[in-house]
C-alpha cells in the first residue's frame, strides 16, 4: 500500500465514531500516513486520534487541540518527539506508542512538559530495556496512572523517588538530559546496535551514512539511509523496501495489568 498524505479531505472522510469509553474518535489508522499535517481540519472535535498502523517517524506539528485527550500511535516507525508538544495538546492524557522505534530514555525527554498525561505504553521499543526505565518514567510524570497496561503503585512512586535523589539516580538524569540536548537524527542509536545494523559496510561507509542522515531534510531520505544501516547494502546499490509493522503487536484494548506489591 502506498503511502497517503495526510489531507483535509482525507481528515473529512475518515471514520468517525463514539467510542466505548464514550469519547468522540476519529480513525486515521492503516492509510500508511507518513507525516501528520492538517489536523486543523478536525476543528477540534474530537476526544481520542487513532493513528495506528501508519508510517509516522516523528510526533510533531499539532495545531492547538484543547479538546483531545488521546493520541494512539501503534504500529508505526516513531523515532522522535518534538518539543513543547503540551503547547498544543493542553489537557493529554493517554499516549499510546506501541511498537515503535523509540530507542533512549532521552528520547523521552520531550514529553516531559505534558505532565496531564495519566497513560503511557511503550511496550515493544528499544527503550523498555534501559536502565530504571520504568522508574523513570514514573519519576517524570507525576500524573501517570498506567505505566505499559501495568498500573502505577505508590511503592513505584517512592522507588523512583529515593531512586532519583541518589548520586547514581541523579548522575543519570543529568545523563539523560546531556543526550536529549546533543540529539542527531540516526546519531544516537547504541553503537552495538549500529554496528549490527550495518553488517557489511565499512566503517568509513557507516559514518557517511549517518553523517548523511543528520543533513537529510526529507522524511525520504532519512528513510533510504536508515534502510542501508539497517540491511548493511552499500550507498549506490539496491534498497530493499521492509513495511514490516512489526510481529506481536499490542491492540489498542489491551488489558491493564495489576502490579504485584512485593
Amino acid at each position: 500500500m502506498k503511502m497517503v498524505k495526510l489531507t483535509a479531505d482525507l481528515i473529512n472522510g475518515a471514520a468517525q465514531y463514539t467510542n466505548p469509553c464514550r469519547e468522540r474518535e476519529l480513525d486515521l489508522s492503516e492509510y500508511k500516513i507518513p507525516i501528520i499535517e492538517n489536523l486543523g481540519a478536525t476543528l477540534d472535535q474530537f476526544d481520542t486520534i487513532n493513528f495506528t498502523n501508519n508510517e509516522i517517524r516523528k510526533i510533531d506539528n499539532f495545531p492547538l487541540l484543547p479538546r483531545l485527550r488521546s493520541l494512539i500511535f501503534n504500529n508505526n516507525r516513531i523515532v522522535r518527539i518534538a518539543d513543547a508538544l503540551e503547547e498544543n495538546l493542553p489537557n493529554l492524557t493517554t499516549l499510546i506508542l506501541t511498537n515503535n522505534n523509540i530507542q533512549d530514555l532521552a528520547d523521552l525527554e520531550q514529553l516531559s512538559g505534558l505532565q496531564t498525561l495519566e497513560m503511557i505504553s511503550l511496550l515493544h521499543n528499544a527503550v523498555v530495556s534501559k536502565p530504571n526505565y520504568r522508574l523513570f518514567v514514573i519519576h517524570k510524570f507525576s500524573n501517570l496512572k498506567v505505566l505499559d497496561f501495568k498500573k502505577v503503585k505508590q511503592k513505584e512512586k517512592d522507588m523512583a523517588d529515593q531512586l532519583f535523589k541518589t548520586k547514581k539516580g541523579k548522575d543519570q538524569l543529568k545523563e539523560i538530559e546531556k543526550k536529549a540536548k546533543t540529539f542527531v537524527v540516526g546519531g544516537n542509536l547504541p553503537e552495538s546496535k549500529m554496528k549490527s545494523n550495518a553488517a557489511g559496510l565499512t566503517p568509513e561507509q557507516v559514518k557517511n551514512i549517518k553523517s548523511s542522515i543528520s543533513k537529510a531534510t526529507t522524511l525520504e531520505e532519512i528513510e533510504r539511509l536508515n534502510t542501508m544501516l539497517r540491511t548493511g547494502q552499500i550507498p549506490g546499490g539496491p534498497v530493499k523496501e521492509n513495511h514490516q509493522n512489526g510481529n506481536g503487536a499490542v491492540k489498542n484494548g489491551e488489558q491493564i495489568e495489576e502490579m504485584d506489591e512485593d
